[in-house]
Formats: structure tokens, C-alpha cells, sequence
């Protein structure tokens, strides 16, 4: 009879560890509400989507319910997912607040995109801030084309996105305006008129290229693109070879090799934006966006140049 009771023990021992809710199926049923899919939640877990797939089976297994349902090309959450998602946050909330009691740190990785226009003396110092300001966050930095990381913006490969341009969208938190200069060759000389002026651009689409063109046009100064390029160093070595001139956001800090013109057209400044994607929490973006805005006020504050930052991923395109 003994026998039986224990019997009886083990078995209730086993169904209550059948319905535990761990920490890391919470994690990703918790990714997967905030940005809509499993393969969003996944990408940015740095997981697989097998493994985000597994964990809310697991989760629908502790609880004996459905949490998520297909919603068109996405995912969305069930009366019951929803029900779940408040206590997980809780959950989540303390056990982080519970590690760091004890002086472990939970480190959270996010990425940062953004054009090369905006990377070239901002990131340093950036990394630097945010290291301060976001101790429990490890950053790591992406630079490709604009378009490229608003598409990782939706898909959930990228954070956050220092974006040029409007930022008339929802995601975007305006942080300031980047002055921008005119550069040539040292000895680079203005092609008398009515010859047009030649230009180093971007590749298209490119905000700095549009910039520069418009602000010939509207000065009824004739231009042509000279030469293209669809990195930085590209354009920078094209200005350096004498092949025209280039509009570049550089805060001041000349480019090795050339020089500043200011007997063309003075341009307007373009607007930065920080972007964040669905679902990442406000106070990340916050920290980033005044951490900014104090760069781009102080401009004292800036790394110089030969300043490294770790973790940077080079896309094809600028």
C-alpha cells in the first residue's frame, strides 16, 4: 500500500513538471507577440524558427491550450495567448530583476543598421554612449543601402535603424539634422560656365545624391554624375581623383585627401531618424535616439577619426 502511494507521488511529480513554464519558451512566445511571426521572432532571438516553433508547442503543452494562430503571411495571439503574454512579461521582468540581485547580468543583443552616410563619424561615439547608458544590452552594427534596412526593420533582422531622410512614419523618432559639405580634390578646379558641374554619387536610390542635384538645380547650377559608387570609400576615392564633387555628412571632420568647397551652393540638412521595428522595447530606442541627439548637439563629444567600433557587418551598398 506503501508502494502504491509513492507510485501515486511520483506521478503527480511528473505531471507537474510536465506543465513548468520555462524561461526561454517565454522568451520567444513573448518575440513572437511582439513582432508578429515566429521566423521575426527567430531572427531576432538569433534562434531558429524550428526552436521559436518548439518552445510555444512547449508553452501550449504546459498550459493545454492554443496561444497562436496563423494570421495571413503572420502570426497573432489567441484569448488565451493573450492572457499568457501580460503574466510572461511579469515573469520575465523578475527573473531578469532576480539575476541582477546577484550581480549576473542578462545581456540582450541588438542591431543596429544604418547608412554609411550616418555610420562614418557617428557609431564610434555611439557605441561608446550606449555602452554607458545600455550596460545590460550588447550592440552589434549593420551598414547597408537605406531600403535594405528598412526591409530587416519588417523581417525583424534589424533593431533599430539610423535612417537619412522624412521621417513621417510611425517607427521613425526624429533625433536631429546632419550638416552637409561640399568635397572635392585639393586640386580640383569649378568648370567655368555654363559646363555643368560633375558630381560623385551614390548609387540610387540615395537621399545625399538627391540632395546634391536639388541643390544645384534650385541655384540654376548645371550638373551631371560624373562617377558612381555604391560605397563610401568608393565615392570618397573618385572625389580624391578628381572626378567631381561630392555632398557628404561628415560633422566637420574632412576626409583624408580632400578638400571643402564653399563656393558652391550651401545645402540644406538632411533630417536623421532613428527607426525601431515592431516590438522592441521603448526604452532601447529612447536610450539610442538621446543618445543622438547629445552627438549631434555636441559635436566635441565625437570619436575622433581612427576610432574602432566592434561587431560592424558590411553590406554591399551604402
Amino acid at each position: 500500500m506503501n508502494t502504491h502511494h509513492e507510485n501515486e507521488s511520483f506521478s503527480s511529480i511528473l505531471v507537474d513538471m510536465s506543465q513548468i513554464l520555462d524561461i526561454a519558451p517565454l522568451r520567444s512566445f513573448v518575440a513572437v507577440a511582439d513582432t508578429g511571426g515566429f521566423q521575426r521572432a527567430a531572427t531576432s532571438l538569433h534562434l531558429s524558427q524550428a526552436a521559436v516553433s518548439q518552445h510555444v508547442r512547449k508553452l501550449e503543452s504546459a498550459t493545454g491550450r492554443p496561444l497562436v494562430e496563423r494570421h495571413g503571411r503572420g502570426s497573432r495571439l489567441t484569448a488565451d495567448g493573450e492572457r499568457l503574454l501580460s503574466q510572461a512579461r511579469r515573469i520575465l521582468a523578475l527573473h531578469d530583476e532576480t539575476l541582477r540581485g546577484f550581480g549576473r547580468r542578462t545581456v540582450e543583443t541588438v542591431v543596429i543598421g544604418s547608412t554609411e552616410h550616418a555610420a562614418a563619424q557617428l557609431l564610434p561615439s555611439l557605441s561608446t554612449q550606449l555602452a554607458s547608458s545600455l550596460p545590460d544590452h550588447r550592440f552589434r552594427f549593420r551598414l547597408d543601402r537605406g531600403t535594405r534596412l528598412r526591409e530587416g526593420l519588417t523581417e525583424g533582422r534589424v533593431d533599430l535603424a539610423l535612417l537619412l531622410g522624412p521621417s513621417d512614419d510611425p517607427r521613425a523618432t526624429p533625433v536631429g539634422d546632419l550638416k552637409l559639405t561640399w568635397y572635392a580634390a585639393p586640386t580640383w578646379r569649378r568648370p567655368p560656365a555654363p559646363a555643368p558641374i560633375p558630381v560623385v554619387a551614390f548609387d540610387q536610390p540615395c537621399a545625399l545624391r538627391t540632395r546634391a542635384l536639388e541643390t544645384l538645380a534650385e541655384n540654376s547650377i548645371p550638373a551631371m554624375v560624373n562617377a558612381e559608387a555604391i560605397q563610401l570609400a568608393g565615392v570618397q576615392a573618385a572625389v580624391g581623383a578628381g572626378l567631381g564633387v561630392a555632398l557628404m555628412a561628415t560633422l566637420g571632420q574632412t576626409p583624408e585627401g580632400l578638400a571643402a568647397r564653399h563656393d558652391l551652393p550651401a545645402p540644406r540638412p538632411l533630417p536623421l531618424a532613428v527607426w525601431s521595428r515592431q516590438g522592441l522595447p521603448s526604452h532601447t530606442s529612447t536610450a539610442v535616439a538621446q543618445a543622438l541627439r547629445g552627438l549631434l548637439t555636441e559635436p566635441g563629444r565625437l570619436a575622433t577619426r581612427g576610432s574602432s567600433y566592434a561587431e560592424v557587418e558590411f553590406a554591399q551598398g551604402a
